[in-house]
């Protein structure tokens, strides 16, 4: 007789979904989940009805039309801090618990396994954005709202939010201890979400345009305002796949190690 031919190993498509799902019904047995989603819905509600600055973030009922310029003001900020707390885990929690040992032999490529976590962590991220719906609802009801820049917002919160899941997601991989991870990746958002902006528009030196075409937030500044730049877009994508190859090769180099 002859032999039996090996079954066909799964493709890397098929083992990314399948990774997503085994980390989804991991996450979704935790209220931890749920509680961010409610916490960050909580939060920009507030901080878009009453406001943390008038000058720069007004609230709501002292702007003269229905926008919520406001509310997408806020996401680079509000992601920054909200990613460091989906992606602190995923793979720190892996070692400290030792199962990625287990994951060095699985026949599960070092890309999927990382894209997999990717896709889990950019799923909760929209749910996230999802639960600020309401607050646009009520704007639009309250008064003529332009669609265009919602959507624009929304798909530019969400290109922000791949960029800095791939980048946690990373720094991640480089330890086991969640709380280093939460803050390395705190501070990073925070410098390319906000300090590197603002050193952009003090900066008396050349360095000035380097600071803001690096800066993150102000390329999601446009797509917030409806402006589909494909620079900007590329930026986000080109950001996400190089942090993104990054952490799959230094997962490979743990895998052989």
């Amino acid at each position: 007789m002859s032999p039996q031919p090996a079954p066909a190993r799964p493709g890397c498509g098929a083992q990314s979904l399948g990774v997503l799902r085994k980390e989804l019904r991991a996450t979704l047995v935790s209220p931890i989940p749920y509680i961010l989603v409610a916490l960050f819905a909580l939060a920009l509600s507030y901080v878009f009805f009453y406001g943390l600055d008038e000058r720069r973030n007004p609230s709501f009922w002292l702007l003269s039309t229905a926008s919520v310029n406001t509310l997408f003001g806020v996401i680079p900020v509000a992601f920054a801090v909200l990613v460091p707390a989906l992606t602190m885990r995923m793979w720190s929690e892996e070692m400290r618990a030792g199962t990625l040992e287990t994951l060095r032999t699985m026949p599960v490529s070092a890309g999927a396994l990382v894209l997999g976590k990717f896709l889990a962590c950019w799923v909760l991220l929209a749910a996230c954005l999802l639960a600020t719906l309401p607050i646009v609802l009520t704007v639009d009801g309250l008064g003529d709202l332009d669609w265009g820049p919602v959507w624009g917002g929304y798909l530019g919160a969400m290109f922000l939010g791949g960029a800095l899941v791939a980048l946690g997601l990373w720094i991640s991989g480089l330890t086991r201890h969640q709380v280093v991870a939460f803050l390395v990746t705190l501070f990073a958002g925070l410098v390319l979400c906000q300090l590197l902006t603002s050193m952009a528009s003090d900066a008396n030196s050349g360095l000035g345009p380097v600071f803001h075409a690096i800066a993150l937030d102000a390329r999601y500044d446009a797509l917030g305002r409806g402006v589909l730049e494909v620079r900007d877009l590329a930026y986000f994508a080109s950001f996400t796949a190089f942090f993104l190859y990054l952490n799959a090769e230094s997962i490979d180099s743990r895998r052989y190690a």
